[in-house]
């Protein structure tokens, strides 16, 4: 029965939504099959989101300037005249989803590789033509300020400068012509060859994708492909690199590199960085993948365990001109257990020749054994079980501070952050849920005592998010740590997985994919929430950008911040006047601190030119730009060498173990490598800091009654500086 009403509102659905073109044109159009999925996505999506949604106008336009921002972000191929033949549906995708007819998606692809088919041939005969590099021209690389083209000219302007940009940054990464021309030649070729395999099923994707997103940007439809690649993802082991993709521009860029994975391990690859091209083996032709799907550019770089990939890159640091490298990755099973919590000890010198032990527990992610908790296995994994081990044996070691490092760390078990903010409070509730119908629950710590009783700080940044902000807002709502780093992601909202299959006909079955649709939205024990906002650090370390440029404040259609109701909690201290005063002692370091200077010189730096959308085409500049910044790593290169290490016996701070004391011209390889190790193995220049900061934490506590009356007779600033 269900299965006769499905197809019933099918039958009664028409085509009228076509933009009139010569039926040789028409290459796409929905399967009966895609129009069931449309009728049940739609459903789900307008009624069981966690935002209340309507099918109307107003939705409709966001749909609609979605689908084309997905199919051509940076308005490289359509034309202002193809924007306004699709102008009718701008106000009638909603009609369409409500009669099951996602029809005006497939006209409007139609018409986008035509134009894209148009653009490939465009570009391999701008290759014949001759190139001046002593032109003083400029490519306008981000074209959100213009938009649409009005004519072929102007976008034919704009390919001769982008062909020409790509061109020369091949030039200065020192590639003669001859492999340019046919770099870029089989670049531009496989763009067209990557249109073509296109199917229906992308098409119905890439719309329900643009439907999805205008409601919430983590809400999203998956085809039966993407649904397998997502499972693949969710596995306790895969075998690849450990790296997330995206999409920026033309480019396939970094989302997040995992924890513990091969990437992780081979270090030279970040987050933002852009994927070029993909070889394979040591020796294997890189294959260059501009242009390409994200999902045919991780089919490229997945395979099998103890293979090797190798990726050409550029670094988010370098910018779109360059130069390029290649890094070669030894693929390998990404295992839970590289991903578990790790410690480490700090000894930061104190006075009177004290040294202090601070300890360090990095936390890549929120995990959990789920099937062991729930058989009661006793030795099941959990974050809060190895990180109640770690604390026991640092204690054992002698540590009077702690430093949680959840930066990078995107979130995982909710359950996880519950019980792990429960190692650092007495008992109470952790986080609040407030779900589509409005319905609050609390997940609480109902476990009495602390495993850690002392000093503590939470290191995050602009990446840490989800349940990493639940835990960092629960420490800084009990005032019970400080919070040091960068804005958070502002991630507070959960997402569940319907898959369609159970409510097709079973005809159907394995046919339909999934949606991601978000449920319900956190909200801190103070009422606030985390969403969009994120947990804001007590003690800001050097950003580059603005926050609002990044995270969740930057996604379109983000839910907005809000507020319930205070949960009934006792802070657990006040560290107000504790803030006031590490932040003082903080900024006062930093003045004099070399690396500090070179991190905020680069962050000026970032934040003069972030808004820059063009790029010089003139050879002899961008050149003088590269010898800049060589001349620049040179330089700080050799102040390192000059100075030791990054934290030698003479800095304040040094790692758990003790250097290397011969001189390097009398140790042999395998001792050179041990250094190599040792030093990598030394603390990174925020978390040395952050180790600071808990020191004066310590030192502070110890005088808290003095600090206590300090301030009480002197304004915060003052009183600072009579500590400090």
């Amino acid at each position: 029965m269900r299965a006769v009403k499905f197809l019933l509102v099918l039958m009664i659905s028409t085509s009228v939504w076509a933009v009139t073109q010569p039926a040789e044109q028409v290459t796409f159009k929905p399967s009966l099959e895609q129009r069931l999925r449309s009728n049940l996505a739609t459903k789900f999506l307008a009624n069981w989101h966690y935002k209340d949604t309507r099918l109307d106008d107003e939705l409709s336009e966001k749909i609609f300037d979605g689908y084309l921002n997905l199919l051509d972000p940076n308005y490289s191929f359509f034309l202002a005249s193809d924007i306004e033949t699709f102008a009718p549906y701008r106000l009638n995708l909603d009609d369409a989803l409500q009669h099951s007819d996602p029809t005006p998606a497939y006209e409007m692809f139609n018409v986008y590789v035509e134009r894209v088919r148009e653009r490939v041939v465009f570009a391999r005969e701008q290759l014949k033509q001759p190139m001046d590099f002593t032109i003083d021209e400029s490519y306008m690389w981000d074209r959100d300020e213009i938009k649409w083209a009005n004519s072929e000219e102007e976008l034919n302007e704009f390919w001769r400068q982008r062909v020409k940009n790509d061109y020369l940054r091949l030039r200065l990464a020192d590639k003669d012509d001859e492999a340019i021309i046919e770099t870029l030649d089989d670049r531009y070729a496989n763009l067209d060859r990557r249109i073509s395999e296109l199917n229906s099923d992308d098409i119905f994707q890439f719309f329900m994708n643009a439907f999805a997103q205008s409601i919430e940007p983590h809400t999203a439809y998956m085809s039966p492909r993407s649904s397998e690649n997502f499972e693949i993802s969710m596995r306790l082991s895969l075998e690849g690199i450990g790296a997330l993709l995206g999409r920026e521009n033309e480019y396939t860029s970094i989302a997040s590199v995992v924890p513990g994975g091969p990437a992780d391990k081979e270090g030279n690859l970040k987050a933002g960085d852009k994927v070029l091209a993909v070889g394979q083996g040591k020796d294997g032709k890189l294959q260059d993948v501009v242009g390409w799907r994200v999902d045919d550019v991780v089919d490229l770089i997945r395979g099998a365990k103890h293979t090797i990939v190798r990726l050409e890159v550029l670094h988010e640091d370098t910018g779109v001109e360059g130069p390029s490298e290649t890094i070669e990755i030894v693929r390998d099973e990404v295992k839970l257990e590289e991903q578990a919590a790790k410690s480490r000890i700090i000894e930061v010198p104190g006075d009177n020749e004290e040294v202090v032990k601070v300890g360090v527990i990095d936390l890549p992610v929120f995990y959990l054994d789920f099937n062991g908790r729930a058989k009661n296995l006793p030795d099941y994994r959990s974050s809060t079980r190895d990180v109640r081990r770690l604390i026991d044996e640092m204690k054992a070691e002698g540590i009077t501070g702690l430093i949680i490092d959840l930066r990078n760390n995107g979130g995982g078990s909710l359950l996880e952050a519950t019980t792990l903010t429960g190692l650092f409070i007495d008992e109470g509730p952790v986080v609040q849920v407030r779900n589509s119908s409005g319905r609050i629950s609390t997940e609480e710590d109902t476990d009495p005592g602390m495993a850690w009783d002392g000093p503590l700080a939470v290191l995050v940044n602009r990446y840490s998010a989800s349940a990493s902000e639940i835990f960092a807002a629960a420490i800084q709502d009990y005032g019970r740590g400080l919070i040091i780093g960068e804005t958070t992601f502002g991630k507070g909202t959960v997402q569940n997985l319907v898959d369609l299959d159970d409510y097709a006909p079973s005809s159907d079955a394995g046919k339909m994919g999934q949606l991601k649709i978000t449920m319900a939205q956190f909200f801190r024990v103070n009422g606030g929430s985390t969403q969009n906002r994120g947990v804001e650090p007590d003690i800001r370390f050097p950003s580059a950008g603005d926050p609002e440029d990044y995270g969740e404040r930057s996604l379109e259609n983000a839910l907005p911040w809000t507020s319930i109701p205070t949960a009934r909690y006792e802070r657990e201290g006040e560290m107000d006047r504790m803030v006031a005063v590490t932040d003082f002692r903080y900024q006062h370091r930093i003045t004099s601190d070399q690396e500090f200077g070179w991190l905020l010189s680069d962050v000026e730096e970032f934040n003069l030119n972030k808004d820059k959308i063009e790029i010089s085409l003139l050879e002899s500049s961008r050149r003088e730009e590269m010898d800049k910044d060589e001349a620049k790593r040179t330089a700080r290169k050799a102040a390192k060498e000059g100075n030791g290490p990054l934290l030698d016996e003479a800095d304040s701070l040094v790692g758990a173990g003790e250097p290397p004391e011969a001189a390097i011209d009398d140790v042999d390889e395998e001792t050179a490598e041990d250094a190599d190790e040792e030093e990598e193995d030394l603390p990174d220049l925020l978390l040395r800091e952050s180790a600071r900061i808990v020191y004066d934490m310590i030192e502070l506590g110890r005088d808290e009654p003095t600090l206590a009356r300090q301030f009480s007779l002197l304004g915060k600033e003052e009183a600072a500086e009579s500590i400090n």
